[in-house]
Protein backbone atom coordinates (compact mmCIF):
# COMPACT_ATOMS: atom_id res chain seq x y z
CA UNK A 1 0.00 0.00 0.00
CA UNK A 2 2.79 2.11 0.75
CA UNK A 3 6.22 2.86 -1.55
CA UNK A 4 9.94 2.29 0.95
CA UNK A 5 9.76 6.23 0.47
CA UNK A 6 6.84 6.84 2.13
CA UNK A 7 7.58 4.39 5.18
CA UNK A 8 11.36 5.76 5.43
CA UNK A 9 9.99 9.13 5.61
CA UNK A 10 7.54 8.10 8.44
CA UNK A 11 10.59 6.77 9.89
CA UNK A 12 12.63 9.36 9.46
CA UNK A 13 10.31 11.27 11.75
CA UNK A 14 9.75 8.31 14.34
CA UNK A 15 13.44 8.64 14.69
CA UNK A 16 13.44 12.80 15.19
CA UNK A 17 11.94 11.99 18.07
CA UNK A 18 8.48 12.64 17.12
CA UNK A 19 5.13 10.36 18.67
CA UNK A 20 3.53 7.83 16.67
CA UNK A 21 0.47 10.03 17.17
CA UNK A 22 2.20 12.94 15.36
CA UNK A 23 3.38 11.42 13.24
CA UNK A 24 0.66 9.48 11.64
CA UNK A 25 -1.95 12.89 12.32
CA UNK A 26 0.63 14.31 9.54
CA UNK A 27 1.41 11.79 7.36
CA UNK A 28 -2.18 9.88 7.49
CA UNK A 29 -0.72 6.51 7.90
CA UNK A 30 -1.93 4.43 11.06
CA UNK A 31 0.12 4.00 14.53
CA UNK A 32 0.06 0.28 13.49
CA UNK A 33 1.73 0.13 10.20
CA UNK A 34 4.29 2.74 11.46
CA UNK A 35 4.97 0.62 14.44
CA UNK A 36 5.20 -2.77 11.86
CA UNK A 37 7.59 -0.89 9.81
CA UNK A 38 10.27 -0.32 12.35
CA UNK A 39 10.93 -3.96 12.78
CA UNK A 40 10.54 -4.87 9.28
CA UNK A 41 12.67 -1.94 7.63
CA UNK A 42 16.61 -1.87 8.07
CA UNK A 43 16.77 0.77 10.77
CA UNK A 44 17.92 4.22 9.93
CA UNK A 45 21.59 5.79 10.95
CA UNK A 46 20.51 7.83 13.95
CA UNK A 47 23.29 10.83 13.46
CA UNK A 48 23.61 12.67 16.58
CA UNK A 49 24.34 17.02 15.79
CA UNK A 50 27.22 18.16 17.10
CA UNK A 51 26.49 21.15 19.89
CA UNK A 52 25.95 24.29 18.10
CA UNK A 53 26.61 26.45 21.55
CA UNK A 54 25.44 29.32 23.37
CA UNK A 55 21.56 29.82 22.78
CA UNK A 56 20.63 31.76 19.30
CA UNK A 57 18.66 34.31 21.00
CA UNK A 58 19.55 35.34 24.97
CA UNK A 59 16.42 37.83 24.81
CA UNK A 60 14.57 34.48 24.36
CA UNK A 61 16.61 31.67 26.35
CA UNK A 62 16.28 34.44 29.52
CA UNK A 63 12.24 33.92 29.14
CA UNK A 64 12.27 30.38 28.00
CA UNK A 65 14.37 29.47 31.55
CA UNK A 66 12.01 31.34 33.54
CA UNK A 67 9.36 29.21 31.68
CA UNK A 68 11.26 26.01 32.67
CA UNK A 69 12.24 26.40 36.27
CA UNK A 70 8.52 26.48 36.65
CA UNK A 71 6.90 24.51 34.81
CA UNK A 72 9.18 23.04 32.62
CA UNK A 73 11.29 19.56 32.44
CA UNK A 74 13.32 17.45 30.30
CA UNK A 75 13.55 13.47 29.84
CA UNK A 76 15.39 11.37 28.27
CA UNK A 77 13.81 10.06 24.38
CA UNK A 78 13.87 6.19 24.68
CA UNK A 79 16.32 5.60 21.72
CA UNK A 80 18.36 8.87 22.26
CA UNK A 81 18.07 12.49 22.79
CA UNK A 82 16.17 14.60 24.90
CA UNK A 83 12.43 15.97 25.16
CA UNK A 84 11.66 19.56 26.74
CA UNK A 85 8.60 19.99 27.85
CA UNK A 86 6.73 23.14 29.02
CA UNK A 87 2.90 22.69 31.11
CA UNK A 88 0.90 26.18 29.93
CA UNK A 89 -2.65 26.05 30.65
CA UNK A 90 -5.51 26.39 28.78
CA UNK A 91 -6.74 29.73 29.89
CA UNK A 92 -3.41 31.12 28.84
CA UNK A 93 -3.22 30.57 24.69
CA UNK A 94 -1.18 33.62 24.24
CA UNK A 95 1.64 32.17 26.84
CA UNK A 96 1.65 28.56 24.87
CA UNK A 97 2.31 30.74 21.84
CA UNK A 98 5.32 32.78 23.49
CA UNK A 99 6.51 29.78 24.75
CA UNK A 100 6.82 28.08 21.13
CA UNK A 101 8.04 31.22 20.13
CA UNK A 102 10.92 31.09 22.91
CA UNK A 103 11.98 27.74 22.02
CA UNK A 104 11.93 28.71 18.20
CA UNK A 105 14.30 31.22 18.48
CA UNK A 106 16.51 29.71 21.16
CA UNK A 107 17.23 26.75 18.54
CA UNK A 108 16.07 27.38 15.48
CA UNK A 109 14.94 24.19 13.25
CA UNK A 110 14.14 22.33 16.02
CA UNK A 111 10.60 20.73 15.99
CA UNK A 112 8.27 22.39 18.19
CA UNK A 113 4.58 20.65 19.09
CA UNK A 114 1.84 20.80 21.17
CA UNK A 115 0.45 17.72 23.29
CA UNK A 116 -2.91 18.13 24.96
CA UNK A 117 -3.47 17.18 28.18
CA UNK A 118 -6.45 17.44 30.60
CA UNK A 119 -6.45 21.62 30.76
CA UNK A 120 -3.22 22.33 29.76
CA UNK A 121 -1.01 21.72 26.68
CA UNK A 122 2.44 20.84 26.83
CA UNK A 123 4.82 22.41 24.47
CA UNK A 124 7.55 19.70 23.63
CA UNK A 125 10.51 19.63 21.34
CA UNK A 126 13.09 16.70 20.83
CA UNK A 127 16.81 18.09 20.49
CA UNK A 128 19.81 15.91 21.29
CA UNK A 129 21.27 18.92 23.42
CA UNK A 130 18.38 20.15 25.98
CA UNK A 131 20.65 19.21 28.71
CA UNK A 132 23.64 21.46 27.72
CA UNK A 133 21.13 24.20 27.48
CA UNK A 134 19.26 23.68 31.18
CA UNK A 135 21.90 22.43 33.10
CA UNK A 136 19.44 22.56 36.25
CA UNK A 137 18.29 19.25 34.45
CA UNK A 138 18.49 15.91 36.96
CA UNK A 139 17.27 13.37 38.34
CA UNK A 140 14.09 13.91 40.34
CA UNK A 141 12.04 17.02 41.41
CA UNK A 142 13.09 20.82 40.70
CA UNK A 143 12.98 21.80 44.51
CA UNK A 144 14.16 18.13 45.61
CA UNK A 145 17.48 19.39 44.28
CA UNK A 146 20.22 22.06 44.48
CA UNK A 147 19.01 24.81 41.57
CA UNK A 148 22.21 27.15 40.69
CA UNK A 149 22.69 29.03 37.23
CA UNK A 150 25.82 28.55 35.40
CA UNK A 151 27.97 31.30 34.70
CA UNK A 152 27.13 32.08 31.26
CA UNK A 153 23.31 31.87 32.20
CA UNK A 154 23.57 34.24 35.01
CA UNK A 155 25.39 36.60 32.09
CA UNK A 156 22.01 36.33 30.22
CA UNK A 157 19.70 36.99 32.96
CA UNK A 158 21.68 40.18 33.72
CA UNK A 159 21.19 41.02 30.74
CA UNK A 160 17.55 40.57 30.24
CA UNK A 161 16.35 40.42 33.45
CA UNK A 162 12.80 41.50 33.00
CA UNK A 163 12.76 38.63 30.35
CA UNK A 164 13.64 35.99 32.83
CA UNK A 165 10.99 37.34 35.54
CA UNK A 166 8.23 37.25 33.01
CA UNK A 167 9.29 33.62 32.39
CA UNK A 168 9.04 32.95 36.13
CA UNK A 169 5.78 34.71 36.57
CA UNK A 170 3.70 33.27 33.39
CA UNK A 171 4.93 29.79 34.53
CA UNK A 172 4.10 30.19 38.51
CA UNK A 173 3.07 33.85 38.63
CA UNK A 174 -0.34 35.72 38.62
CA UNK A 175 -1.23 38.64 38.37
CA UNK A 176 -4.51 39.37 40.68
CA UNK A 177 -6.33 42.19 42.14
CA UNK A 178 -6.95 42.04 46.18
CA UNK A 179 -9.64 44.06 47.83
CA UNK A 180 -10.19 45.44 51.30
CA UNK A 181 -13.01 47.52 53.25
CA UNK A 182 -12.91 50.74 55.40
CA UNK A 183 -14.60 52.74 57.35
CA UNK A 184 -14.10 56.21 56.94
CA UNK A 185 -16.24 58.66 58.13
CA UNK A 186 -18.98 56.39 58.57
CA UNK A 187 -19.21 55.28 55.51
CA UNK A 188 -17.80 51.53 54.39
CA UNK A 189 -15.59 51.65 50.97
CA UNK A 190 -14.35 49.15 49.09
CA UNK A 191 -10.60 49.53 47.87
CA UNK A 192 -9.07 47.64 45.16
CA UNK A 193 -5.34 46.83 44.12
CA UNK A 194 -3.12 44.52 42.37
CA UNK A 195 -0.57 43.00 43.08
CA UNK A 196 2.00 39.80 42.32
CA UNK A 197 2.37 36.82 43.27
CA UNK A 198 5.06 34.45 42.68
CA UNK A 199 4.59 30.71 44.09
CA UNK A 200 7.40 28.15 43.77
CA UNK A 201 8.25 25.41 46.74
CA UNK A 202 11.88 25.74 45.93
CA UNK A 203 14.04 27.43 47.71
CA UNK A 204 16.83 28.26 44.93
CA UNK A 205 14.11 29.30 42.61
CA UNK A 206 12.70 31.31 44.87
CA UNK A 207 15.96 33.09 45.49
CA UNK A 208 16.85 33.70 41.89
CA UNK A 209 13.31 35.35 41.74
CA UNK A 210 13.65 37.60 44.36
CA UNK A 211 17.57 38.43 43.91
CA UNK A 212 16.73 39.68 40.35
CA UNK A 213 13.57 41.36 41.60
CA UNK A 214 16.23 43.51 43.74
CA UNK A 215 18.32 44.18 41.18
CA UNK A 216 15.35 45.91 39.32
CA UNK A 217 14.20 48.03 42.15
CA UNK A 218 11.31 46.25 42.91
CA UNK A 219 10.09 45.23 46.41
CA UNK A 220 8.69 42.34 47.78
CA UNK A 221 7.49 40.37 51.14
CA UNK A 222 7.83 36.75 51.46
CA UNK A 223 4.63 34.84 52.42
CA UNK A 224 4.66 31.16 54.15
CA UNK A 225 2.18 28.38 54.42
CA UNK A 226 1.68 26.59 57.75
CA UNK A 227 5.07 28.40 58.75
CA UNK A 228 6.68 27.25 55.59
CA UNK A 229 8.39 30.32 52.90
CA UNK A 230 6.54 29.57 49.98
CA UNK A 231 5.07 32.78 48.24
CA UNK A 232 6.72 35.88 46.86
CA UNK A 233 3.94 38.82 46.53
CA UNK A 234 4.52 42.04 45.02
CA UNK A 235 2.02 44.88 46.14
CA UNK A 236 3.63 48.16 46.49
CA UNK A 237 2.12 50.61 43.80
CA UNK A 238 5.32 51.74 42.31
CA UNK A 239 6.69 48.01 42.27
CA UNK A 240 3.37 46.98 40.53
CA UNK A 241 3.46 49.97 38.27
CA UNK A 242 6.91 48.24 37.26
CA UNK A 243 5.96 44.77 37.19
CA UNK A 244 2.84 46.09 34.30
CA UNK A 245 5.29 47.88 32.07
CA UNK A 246 7.29 44.66 31.67
CA UNK A 247 5.16 41.63 32.71
CA UNK A 248 1.58 42.26 32.71
CA UNK A 249 -1.10 39.72 33.13
CA UNK A 250 -1.12 36.25 31.35
CA UNK A 251 -3.32 36.22 28.18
Amino acid sequence: MYDVSTRKRALALVAQGRSLNSVSHETGISRAAIRSWQDRLEPLPRMVPPDPGPPSDDRAYAYLLGLYLGDGCISPHPRSGYHLRIACADAWPGLLQQCREAIAKVRPGVGVYTLQKQGCAMVTSYYAHWPLLFPQHGPGKKHERRIVLAPWQQDIVDAYPWKFIRGLIHSDGCRITNWTEKVIAGERKRYEYPRYFFTNVSEDIRRLYTDTLDTLGVEWTQCTRNGTPFNISVARKASVALMDTHVGPKH
